[in-house]
């Protein structure tokens, strides 16, 4: 790779980009009650066009997928007309937008949601975190354990939610088995304790995120499907064992993966760089990799080096929506209001600024 390598197009399934950056998926948490996204949803996403692939927040695909406040849907008709003005809005600046499908699991509380119900997850075992709710921090409660013939109703959920994600005119989805999620759930084994086909080996952890990746790329093509993983991240009271565990656990699922023919593994990387040059050689197609404390000076480093083909960005993206400009001329960023970043309106969503021009 030569120092431009940032700079270079590729192309991820169906689609031709300009260069080697993306949108990585952030949760704003201003959707609508309902589930539908807010009114400056398509301004956000559309202000941030230029990076090519936009990867949305987390939405949930089901309404027992919602683990937090005024997070997104796309299981109802207003769910997908409210994404399709989002759609509409980065088409028209010329960008693309993939939906990132995230059911939460027991990364949940029975508060955040219209219905109220327990969480389910693969065992019931609390993540024992803390969870914003309407009134306040509170700890993840206990979730319930979903029935071995209650786990095809969660293929179908992202089945479906892909097509309606399609309908709304989004170019893809991304199935979310990453950052202590249902489907993260299931590959971790501090938190899957079952003794059926969906726990106890390396295989029937890895069962769901396999079935629920080759229900996606049935439904709206495998090159509009791209997956997310974040082998060894702690989120959500997760626990994957040592690195022979992790490694075991991810070459297994990775190399499953392969023959699906899917447009991108995504990586949020935390791990031993091990596990990362491991999922390097298995996986033959577009690798994302989103690594951890990343700064600006390091940004280009795993593209550089052969480990990844696209370099998600997040927090560099969340305050400077001009970010592509800024890093092509070397331009200082906006610093992030962190007050803002999760819930509210304009200020610390739509409100940054771009670059002055002359």
């Amino acid at each position: 790779m030569t120092a431009s390598s940032l700079w270079q197009p590729i192309t991820v399934g169906r689609l031709s980009l300009p260069h080697r950056l993306a949108l990585a998926p952030m949760t704003r948490n201003r959707a609508r009650p309902d589930g539908t996204p807010g009114g400056l949803a398509a301004l956000y996403y559309a202000q941030r066009a230029s990076l090519g692939l936009l990867i949305s927040e987390g939405t949930q695909p089901s309404a027992d997928g919602q683990g937090y406040l005024l997070t997104p849907g796309i299981h109802t008709p207003a769910h997908v007309e409210g994404w399709r003005a989002v759609a509409e809005a980065v088409h028209a600046e010329g960008g693309h937008l993939f939906l990132q499908l995230m059911h939460s699991g027991r990364f949940a509380h029975p508060d955040n949601t219209p219905h109220h119900r327990q969480p389910v997850a693969p065992s019931a075992l609390s993540a024992e975190v803390q969870i914003p709710t309407p009134s306040g921090m509170q700890t993840t409660p206990v979730p319930r354990a979903l029935r071995t013939e209650e786990i095809p109703g969660i293929v179908e959920e992202f089945r479906t939610a892909a097509a309606a994600a399609i309908e709304a005119g989004a170019d893809g989805v991304e199935v979310h088995a990453a950052n202590g999620y249902l489907l993260h759930q299931f590959l971790s084994p501090n938190a899957n304790h079952r003794t059926d086909d969906y726990g106890g080996s390396v295989e029937n952890r890895a069962r769901l995120s396999l079935d629920v990746a080759a229900a996606v790329a049935q439904e709206i093509g495998a090159d509009r499907t791209g997956i997310r993983i974040s082998p060894a991240f702690p989120l959500g009271g997760l626990d994957e064992g040592d690195l022979d565990a992790v490694l075991a656990q991810y070459r297994h699922l990775v190399r499953e993966l392969v023959p699906l023919g899917l447009a991108y593994l995504h990586v949020h990387h935390r791990a031993d760089d091990a596990v990362l040059r491991m999922i390097r050689e298995e996986w033959p197609s577009t690798l994302l990799v989103a690594r951890y404390g990343r700064t600006r000076e390091t940004l280009a480093d795993d593209v550089e080096a052969g480990l990844a083909d696209i370099a998600p960005l997040g927090k560099f993206a969340l305050a400077n929506p001009d970010v592509v400009e800024r890093l092509r001329t070397g331009a200082p960023f906006n610093d992030i209001d962190k007050a803002t970043i999760y819930g509210g309106d304009a200020t610390g969503y739509t409100d940054y600024p771009a670059l002055a021009r002359v």
